[in-house]
């Protein structure tokens, strides 16, 4: 990425830093925010009183608004400026964060929940952006890594927080942490930029027919996705109707940016040496990455029965600290040393760790499980500050916005639909090992009577006939048992073998062109935070 004219920082701004500041502090708050609704659901749902069904519905509802919205917000920022983009949703965030535990019907809960979910996704995608326009190249690199690594550390931290929060404050400050932190970034967002003028010419010729098309049909891909694995794919008229009206506004999509007169998002931005195949790896990392975000917790939770505030300890000593003490590591090393190098050993550690994964038994407790978090934390600080880096060296300046489209479309959409599909492949795994565990019993055996007969002596105080039905019931949960921990070593495996792919279709990404990002040589009396200027 070559710096321009249009990217040096902004005048009219009483403290731009604090523009930087804003959207820094609202991706930290998007990414946290986001995971306490997967994290807590069955303590929202008993705190509002709501079935399963009602339940899963407003899990999708806060979700899909982000990737409806996250498309056009680059797009929306240069029209309208960072303080009606960023600031007016800080503020009404704040106020629909407190009043969501208070709403008892549900048609009401529902529509806050999508409007937290759509003032919750302009938060992200504008950060890089506002970057790049407001703060000398020089502070570019240490940004970057900051903003790449809050994505990690808020995998972590969510588990302790929700913890924290329902253990001392119950479940509604998972909510009322958005009235704190709302206008701290509205204020953060007002003083930190200049007051732009609406771009009238712009919103004119704007494509927003493309903008609604791409955002709607994301939308009802995950929501079909997030829904197929409870309704049983298929044998849903719901499902069905949400990935084919999805799949068709897509088509629809890539129809109006050929046929329409000035397109938002050109199809030619991907196409610019290495930036596609960046994204392509940038998928397979964020399935490799479902092994941290999403693996190890709900191991603990659906094996060995932990809460969230016990696998919170692990995540935070574990992956969060270690995540936020690399900082000064990858700002450094990342100055001298090619992404791609760096991009490759994050990978190649992920790989170890996904392997480690694999060993996994019924047995394994919390502590068990410390070298495969640290190395997953480490592991994503470094791949995916490297592809960022490695994205952002490929990027012309005059495709930035549709670039945005696609970046954000991509990143939200395949890390969200990733996890909805993991769901379903360790539902069919464990249906898989458990029928094959089962049919491999011989009821009659003489293992089988000698494990019934021990696991009915210890129910013997309850009668027995009750103590026989309770061995049997103990066997039938040991199967499950060790069903589910098969599953879990088959989605180690789904995630090790991602990390490989990524690491293949990286070893192809060419060499990025001279830039703010390139690696200069080494210098050891230069400064951590040295000027640095574009070449």
């Amino acid at each position: 990425m070559s710096a321009t004219k249009a990217e040096k920082p902004h005048s009219g701004a009483p403290y731009p830093v604090l523009a930087v500041a804003a959207v820094l502090f609202a991706s930290l708050t998007a990414s946290i925010d986001g995971r306490f609704t997967a994290v807590a659901l069955a303590d929202i749902r008993g705190g509002l009183g709501l079935s399963f069904d009602e339940g899963a519905w407003l899990s999708t509802a806060a979700t899909a608004p982000q990737i409806f919205i996250a498309p056009a917000v680059a797009w929306l920022t240069t029209a309208f400026g960072l303080r009606r983009v960023l600031g007016l949703p800080a503020a009404a965030y704040g106020l629909v964060s407190f009043a969501i535990p208070f709403v008892s019907d549900y048609p009401i809960l529902l529509t806050l929940t999508v409007l937290h979910g759509l003032l919750l996704g302009t938060f992200v995608p504008a950060t890089m952006m506002i970057i790049f326009k407001t703060l000398p190249p020089r502070w570019w690199m240490p940004l970057i890594v900051i903003y790449a690594t809050r994505v990690g550390f808020s995998l972590d931290v969510s588990h302790f927080l929700v913890g924290v929060y329902e253990q001392h404050f119950g479940w509604p400050a998972l909510y009322w942490q958005g009235t704190v932190v709302g206008p701290v970034m509205a204020v953060l967002a007002y003083l930190g930029t200049p007051p732009l003028t609406v771009d009238r010419g712009l919103m004119y010729r704007a494509d927003w027919g493309g903008m609604m098309l791409l955002g709607a049909s994301l939308a009802m891909v995950y929501s079909g996705l997030d829904q197929g694995n409870r309704l049983d794919w298929s044998n849903s008229g719901t499902v069905i109707s949400l990935l084919v009206l999805g799949v068709a506004l897509f088509a629809a999509f890539l129809a109006n940016e050929v046929v329409v007169k000035e397109p938002w998002a050109r199809f030619k931005g991907l196409f610019s040496p290495g930036m596609g195949l960046s994204l392509v790896v940038v998928v397979l990392f964020n399935v490799a990455s479902l092994s941290n975000s999403s693996l190890v917790p709900n191991f603990l939770g659906a094996v060995r029965g932990m809460r969230p505030e016990q696998v919170g300890e692990l995540l935070l000593v574990s992956g969060a600290i270690p995540t936020a003490l690399l900082i000064p590591f990858l700002i450094f090393v990342l100055r001298y040393v090619d992404a791609r190098w760096t991009a490759m050993a994050g990978l190649f550690i992920f790989a170890v760790a996904n392997l480690s994964g694999t060993q996994i038994t019924g047995d394994w407790a919390r502590d068990d499980f410390v070298g495969i978090v640290f190395a997953t934390a480490v592991g994503q600080a470094l791949a995916l500050t490297s592809l960022i880096i490695i994205g952002f060296s490929h990027l012309r300046t005059d495709r930035t916005t549709a670039v945005a489209a696609y970046v954000h479309s991509i990143r939200l959409g395949s890390t969200e639909i990733g996890i909805a599909l993991m769901s379903t492949w360790l539902r069919v795994r464990e249906q898989i090992h458990s029928y094959y565990l089962g049919i491999n019993i011989d009821i009659g055996g003489a293992d089988v009577v000698a494990a019934i007969d021990a696991a009915t002596r210890q129910f013997f105080a309850r009668g027995a006939d009750e103590a026989r039905s309770q061995a049997v019931a103990s066997l039938a949960a040991r199967i499950q048992r060790e069903s589910n921990v098969l599953a879990y070593i088959d989605a180690f495996w789904l995630c090790f073998w991602a990390a490989i792919a990524a690491l293949l279709v990286l070893a192809l990404v060419g060499v990025a062109p001279k830039g703010p990002f390139s690696p200069v040589p080494f210098r050891s009396a230069e400064s951590l935070f040295g000027a640095r200027e574009p070449r």
